[in-house]
């Protein structure tokens, strides 16, 4: 039997960007602060994005990459050309909440916002690009945790159904996939950066966490419903932060603790695909003296609004050891994991595993059957442009071929149902873990560092050549 080398005709190919990482102009046209202006680069930041340190406005002597970023907010025309010249079938996208509605809890929206973005969809069709649009990635602004305490606080459903509503009304017919929220299970991990929560002295924070998981998970329940009422074209997708764990040995505690830290995540996704709290998480809460404000109309919202398919990023797999005495973990992510040493690993510590994607496609697979979407995928990686900003990034070309290989595999020899992928950093922008621009993604090159120096010039990588015979070769490009 030949090998098919061809993805399935209508694939999805194209890249993906987060507001507050690529737009910059944090200031303009009305728009307001959110939390995600707030977050420094250095030594403070793992602190502010997890809740353990306040930091509600700018303050000097840190430096604030997301008030300028890679400027898309003034170059997207010159960046959705580049794009499509590559081929992209989709671009992923988010908007920023306090673009469309400043403090969020206004009732009239802010027209300079809604038009930036009309704009900006009607720019990818006119390439026959596909917007994907995340309407939270890690966006909350900065006036409703001040005023509310954020995702902890039931009147958010109000303040994001608003939102939802503007979005889906002033979009329809322009856009048609849309994701509720960026990595939610990431809310257990970056509070503050997931749900605009911070800590006070002796709180119970788990308590704390998984409520605002709650209103979060009944929230993008009610932005389904509202989305297929409003355009029944409309697809909507929740959103994870994969990557399967592996036991650390045979030993059947490694593989119990393997399967307990799958579920922390699972979880919600559990609740957004299937429709219920899993038994296993009512459990652990039952343990943990976790009480759960909810209602009756809230379980029905989420029994009937299940989405309509299941979008994650896949960066590597993760490892799990039952045995306390086991503490070599990788570095740089804000999910550390015990080392595997059948991997290699990135500049920033991240281990390189295409095989993990394919393990986790089935895995996702086998638990909802329904369609997936992988919408993160990608090698950071200091990149050194030569005089005219060409970098011959020949590793993050091997990275992707491999993972590209291994989701062809899932596909044809495993029969997983995938309607698409985009790569991280279709650009380079600045990393969410870290607040670098050293830390590049991108098949394009942006003149900026860690400090904000630089011409914003942008240049296309080796990788942008080779991205684009993938996308005109549908994949058989990749042998």
């Amino acid at each position: 039997m030949t090998e098919i080398l061809q993805f399935p005709d209508g694939f999805l190919w194209g890249g993906a960007t987060a507001a507050n990482q690529c737009e910059g102009a944090y200031n303009l046209d009305g728009r307001g602060l959110a939390n995600v202006d707030v977050v420094p680069i250095g030594a403070d930041r793992e602190a502010i994005i997890t809740g353990q340190k306040k930091m509600f406005s700018f303050e000097e002597d840190y430096f604030y990459p997301a008030k300028e970023a890679i400027d898309m907010y003034h170059h997207y025309k010159e960046d959705i050309a580049l794009f499509a010249e590559m081929g992209f079938k989709t671009y992923r996208l988010s908007v920023a909440w306090t673009r469309i509605f400043p403090k969020g809890d206004e009732t009239v929206p802010n027209e300079a916002g809604l038009a930036f973005y009309e704009d900006l969809f009607k720019e990818c069709l006119k390439y026959g690009i596909q917007p994907l649009v995340t309407i939270t990635h890690f966006d909350c602004p900065m006036h409703l945790i001040e005023e509310y305490g954020g995702w902890r606080n039931r009147r958010m459903l109000d303040f994001y159904e608003k939102l939802c509503r503007t979005l889906f009304t002033r979009y329809k017919g322009l856009v048609k996939y849309w994701l509720t929220f960026n990595e939610i299970n990431m809310i257990l991990h970056a509070p503050f950066m997931g749900a605009g929560l911070c800590f006070e002295e002796g709180e119970n924070q788990e308590q704390v966490k998984y409520q605002a998981a709650h209103h979060e998970l009944v929230a993008s329940a009610m932005a389904t419903k509202i989305a297929h009422e409003i355009d029944p074209e409309n697809k909507v997708g929740c959103m994870l932060a994969a990557g399967q764990y592996y036991p650390n040995t045979a030993h059947p505690r490694d593989y119990w603790a393997a399967m307990e830290e799958d579920r922390k995540s699972y979880f919600f996704i559990d609740v957004q695909a299937r429709g219920e709290y899993p038994n296993y998480a009512k459990k652990q809460w039952e343990r943990e003296g976790i009480e759960i404000q909810m209602t009756a109309e809230d379980l029905d919202l989420l029994k009937n609004n299940t989405v309509d398919f299941v979008s994650f990023s896949y960066y590597a797999s993760r490892v799990a050891s039952g045995d306390p005495e086991v503490k070599e973990l990788t570095a740089g992510n804000v999910f550390a994991s015990i080392k595997n040493p059948y991997l290699e690993s990135s500049e920033w510590g991240w281990q390189i595993d295409p095989l993990g994607l394919r393990i986790t496609l089935n895995a996702i697979w086998d638990r909802y059957q329904k369609p997936m979407f992988i919408v993160e995928n990608g090698l950071g990686a200091i990149d050194t442009p030569d005089e005219n900003g060409y970098v011959a990034d020949d590793y993050r070309i091997a990275y992707l071929e491999s993972h590209i290989k291994a989701m062809r595999d899932a596909i044809y020899k495993d029969g997983v149902d995938l309607l698409g992928y985009t790569t991280w950093g279709s650009i380079d922008l600045v990393s969410a873990g870290t607040g670098e621009m050293n830390k590049r993604y991108g098949f394009i090159y942006v003149d900026r560092d860690n400090a904000g120096h630089g011409s914003l010039k942008r240049s296309k990588k080796k990788s942008f050549y080779w991205y684009k015979d993938v996308i005109a070769s549908n994949g058989a490009s990749i042998e």
